[in-house]
Parts: structure tokens; sequence; C-alpha cells
């Protein structure tokens, strides 16, 4: 009897030896990343992503895995998807498309690594507790979008001179980014002696109702808020704004390729390559709350002079000069 209790143990522990060989072996991480519009719209910034986690040392398909969640534009999906990340035992979350994904991830996990991208201070939004020192399990890179928006505006001013009037374009849908635009774009008007008037689009039929409007009251130029949305319609919005002959700035470059007249901001491509980096250092064991919130440094004002002379516009020299590219 002690003979075959012995034996059914070795045979037990053999049986179960290349089971616990195979556990020892180091399972490839996995980065979540959760994204508010679609992977289709954000072939760049992935391109991006993927470099900067090379630089850190880890390539897709090699020794890092990737599992991308896309909301496609419906942010009442954000929470089931960040969820569906956290069950999945990801090793970090990368978030693209501004406050409301970093807000979902933020409260899927108290544990799980965050690597936020959004548009204005994330103190005061309340995702870390300073730039610094962010503390808890969030850290990522501030695009300035908000902060911004006063400078976008007076380069609009600078290009249509005789500009009483402008029509601000915000996404109801992203309240915490409507807020921050329209705050700094009112105090920017007011200071400029410019009338607005604020209109709202969360689909693309309701962007054809604010052309709707913009062609029925003749505003002098469009200011579009960022917004993660607007981006993703970006063909739409740049080749409305030159049918309709109203002078438009944006906040990304990826506009003024997709045929719009002007926009200025941060370039995202290097924003996406930090987050890209930052993933790749809280892999090899950084804790979040030891990476300084990334502030941008690098900002691109793109002019499409080919949609300038279509609208009849003639840019002027200063704005050339400043121009980091002139798409002719």
């Amino acid at each position: 009897m002690i003979w075959r209790r012995e034996f059914i143990t070795l045979l037990g522990g053999a049986a179960a030896w290349p089971l616990d060989a195979r556990a020892q072996q180091p399972a490839m991480p996995v980065v979540g990343l959760l994204g508010a519009t679609s992977l289709v719209t954000n072939v760049d910034q992935l391109r991006a992503f993927r470099l900067g986690l090379k630089e850190a040392g880890y390539v897709e398909g090699e020794n890092v895995a990737i599992e991308y969640r896309w909301a496609e534009n419906q942010f009442d999906r954000l929470p089931a998807l960040a969820a569906e990340l956290v069950r999945r035992r990801v090793a970090v979350i990368a978030t693209s498309g501004g406050p409301a994904v970093a807000f979902a991830a933020k409260a899927a996990t108290t544990t799980i690594p965050i690597v936020f991208t959004v548009g204005e201070d994330p103190v005061r939004l309340g995702l870390v507790a300073s730039l610094a020192q962010p503390g808890g399990n969030l850290t990522g890179i501030n695009f300035l979008v908000g902060e911004l928006s006063a400078k976008r505006l007076e380069l609009l001013r600078a290009l249509v001179p005789a500009a009483t009037r402008v029509v601000v374009l915000v996404n109801p849908a992203q309240a915490t980014n409507t807020e921050s635009t329209l705050r700094e774009v009112e105090a920017a008007a007011r200071a400029m002696g410019l009338q607005i008037q604020v209109l709202n689009a969360s689909t693309s039929r309701e962007i054809d109702a604010v052309f709707a409007t913009i062609v029925r009251e003749r505003p002098d130029a469009l200011f579009v808020g960022n917004d993660a949305f607007f981006n993703a319609r970006r063909v739409q919005l740049a080749l409305l704004a030159g049918r309709h002959g109203v002078p438009a700035i944006f906040s990304d470059r990826e506009y003024a390729e997709a045929g719009g007249l002007m926009t200025y901001g941060s370039n995202i491509v290097d924003v996406y390559r930090q987050v890209g980096v930052y993933a790749g250092r809280i892999l090899k064991g950084t804790k979040p709350a030891d990476l300084p919130v990334v502030q941008s440094t690098k900002f691109e004002l793109v002019i499409n002079s080919q949609t300038a002379r279509m609208l009849g516009l003639t840019v002027p020299d200063k704005l050339l000069v400043a121009a980091d590219e002139v798409i002719e």
C-alpha cells in the first residue's frame, strides 16, 4: 500500500512537471490600448506608439502583444471596454482620445498602470496628484490643446483680419474638452473684440447640420475644437469648410493634410511615441508614480496654401514665415 501511494505520488509529480516548467517560462507581456475612435483613424498615432515601444525595447509580436479596444466614437462603450482590458490582465493600459478615455481606464482599475493622453492639465482634471509626482497608477502626456486654444484663435484672426463673427464647433459628448475650449476661446475672443457663436456636433449628421447653419448665417470664420470624434471626421470637416467657403482652423496637422486651411497644435505623432516609451518603461518595472507627466514642447503651424487660394485668401508673410509646413 505504501509502495502504491509512493508510485502514484511520483507519477503525479512526473505528470505535473511539464506544466510547472511551462508555467515558469516568462509570458509575453500584453499592453492594452483603449481608444475613443477607430483603428483606421489612428494609423499614424499607432505607428508612433509602436516606435516608442521599440525605443524601450519592445516589438509587437516578438516580445510584447497589444490588445486593442476601440469605442468607434461611442463614448458610453468606454467603461465596458476598459473592464475587458482589466479582465484580460494586461500589464499596462495606454489611452487615446482625451479625458473621457483616461477616466474610463481610471475607473476600471486602481492597480494596472495607465498611460494617458489628454489635452489639458491632468492635475486640474483630477487624474494625477502633480505633474512631477503623479502618484497612484496613472501618468501620461498633456499635449496642451486647451492652453493653445487662444493662440489658435489669434492665428485665425491673423489669417482673416476682417473677421468679426466666428463659429466655435465643439462636441457636447466630450464635456471636459468642450468646457476647456470654450473657457479659453471666450476669454480670447473678448480680448480681440470677436463675437463667437457656439455650435454643437457629436455625429456626422450633426456636422452637416452645423454647416447648414453656417451657410445660412455666414460667419467670417470657423474654429474647430480639439476632439477625437472631430479628428475622425476630419475629411468631412475639411471638405465642408472648403465647399462652403469658410476659413477654418483646426488643432491637428492631419486636418491640413485632408484639405483643411490651417492647423496649430502639438505634434501628435510625437505624443504617441512618448506614450509608447512610457508603456515600455513600465513593462521594464518603472512605476507610473515615478514617471512625471510629460508636457508637449513640439508645436506645429501647418498651412494648406492650396485651400487658401481656393478660398481667395492671401496668407500673410508673417504666417508663412512662422509655419512649420506649407502644403502646396
